[in-house]
């Protein structure tokens, strides 16, 4: 199994496009760009509607030596060879995703607290995201903005890697690095860009 090894990950949202073939678009330049790590968080699409796009993503990141993560769903991760599967808070355990798994999944953990980000170490995670970050509206996270002290401070009590999310751009996604995280994970900081080929490239350079 591939141990995680990138510095940005992207999480999907097709809301930012009028049409699906769009996403898949700006997908391929963000991933020519040099992202290597996608997750696939599409949570109102049928089951095979999330399969069909899961099918394409997986050969699309498997062109660029990327790694695909599917949001929850274990069984469309292990159905397509995804590399891992991203859980959240009302999500199978992490015990339960890789016993289905068989152990051939990475797992990741979203954490709203230092509390959830150690629960989620102690539970087996390859890796956490932490946030929100700052104030952000692009997916529903609870409680308020954490902060950089906070995340600084799960940092240096959390082994495992740690990627901040939440209200990322491009004038403070330095600092969060500073911090201590291994990354950054973004939805609307380049989705919601203009020019994605530059603005991802930017992030790249700005959390190396």
């Amino acid at each position: 199994m591939r141990i995680p090894d990138f510095r940005l990950f992207l999480i999907t949202d097709r809301k930012y496009f009028s049409a699906t073939c769009h996403m898949y678009m700006a997908l391929e330049t963000i991933l020519e760009a040099g992202v290597r790590a996608v997750q696939l968080r599409e949570k109102d699409l049928s089951q095979k509607e999330l399969l069909d796009m899961a099918i394409w993503m997986r050969e699309l990141t498997n062109e660029y030596g990327a790694f695909l993560f599917i949001n929850d769903r274990v069984d469309v991760a292990l159905s397509v060879r995804a590399d891992g599967v991203h859980l959240g808070n009302e999500s199978l355990p992490v015990s339960a995703a890789r016993k289905i798994s068989g152990g051939g999944l990475l797992v990741g953990v979203s954490a709203h607290s230092a509390e959830q980000a150690f629960e989620a170490e102690r539970d087996g995670a390859d890796y956490v995201t932490v946030g929100p970050i700052y104030e952000t509206t692009s997916k529903p996270m609870s409680g308020c903005p954490l902060g950089i002290d906070a995340l600084h401070a799960i940092r240096r009590k959390v082994r495992i890697p740690v990627y901040g999310i939440g209200g990322i751009r491009l004038h403070n996604a330095r600092e969060v690095r500073e911090a201590g995280a291994d990354g950054v994970a973004l939805i609307s900081g380049i989705l919601g860009a203009g020019r994605l080929k530059e603005t991802t490239e930017e992030f790249l350079r700005l959390v190396q």
